[in-house]
């Protein structure tokens, strides 16, 4: 019997589907097909790696499915929203506001703000009461092992501090899926274990649908499943057992 998410869900629900999605840039005079007609789904509690070297479409597979970018042709369901990109731009702000955390290679902090305040920010814009922000953002950076450094702002942690800051924001929200997009390239190995550790635990203990988009092979031995994408198009799709004690990662 599969367990309950802590947002209602069942591990192995699924938490997104897409069909037939294909995204066009134009270059001069010129039309290029950066997605080719792609079919992605994704279930609460895994870990989904989409992987592929620089260009082959990954990112924008990303953008279109968390609503940050909307595709040519195409659908996504995405909780109970039955076609996301039928909603007008203002739901799907909130939808992305209620239900998704982001995780980006530059981190995204604000320079001004502790990592206390960087994560109750986030949690003030969905309309949580000042005492609940408060607790639930203590609460997330004492997950990722932040308690010490609440209170400093961002040019006084190191990358990987800053990533975890960048984890605790999207985990306040209790989010049904978390996409995160080369989230650990720009950090040394250890940092890169722990921050892929923690996306590994946010499936696992809290639900959610964790879609990472990642060119680093060292990073399969978390996931749930591998998906291989080139040029546009999906070349394979692999579902594997996570390793019990990965390898550490090192540059």
């Amino acid at each position: 019997m599969s367990a309950p998410t802590t947002n209602g869900h069942r591990i192995g629900d699924v938490a997104l589907t897409a069909k037939g999605l294909v995204k066009r840039f134009k270059t001069g005079k010129t039309y290029v097909e950066v997605l080719k007609g792609i079919d992605f789904d994704a279930r609460h509690g895994d870990v989904t790696m989409v992987m592929g070297p620089s260009g082959s479409g990954k990112s924008t597979l990303v953008a279109a499915l968390s609503g940050l970018l909307k595709p040519d042709e195409g659908k996504v369901a995405a909780l109970e929203a039955r076609d996301l990109w039928k909603m007008s731009s203002g739901r799907i702000d909130r939808f992305r506001l209620d239900h998704c955390g982001f995780i980006f290679q530059g981190f995204n902090l604000f320079p001004a703000l502790t990592a206390k305040q960087q994560v109750m920010t986030a949690l003030k814009y969905q309309g949580v009461s000042s005492a609940e922000t408060e607790r639930r953002a203590l609460a997330s950076l004492d997950e990722v092992g932040l308690t010490p450094k609440i209170n400093q702002r961002p040019a006084e942690l190191s990358g990987g501090e800053k990533q975890r800051v960048a984890i605790a924001r999207a985990l306040a929200k209790n989010p049904d899926l978390i996409f995160a997009d080369e989230p650990t390239s720009a950090l040394d190995g250890k940092s890169g274990q722990v921050v892929i550790g923690l996306l590994r635990r946010a499936a696992t203990e809290h639900g959610a649908a964790v879609i990472c988009v990642t060119h680093d092979p060292r990073l399969e031995a978390y996931a749930d499943r591998v998906i291989h994408i080139e040029d546009g198009k999906i070349l394979d799709d692999v579902r594997r057992t996570p390793d019990a004690n990965p390898a550490p990662l090192s540059h």
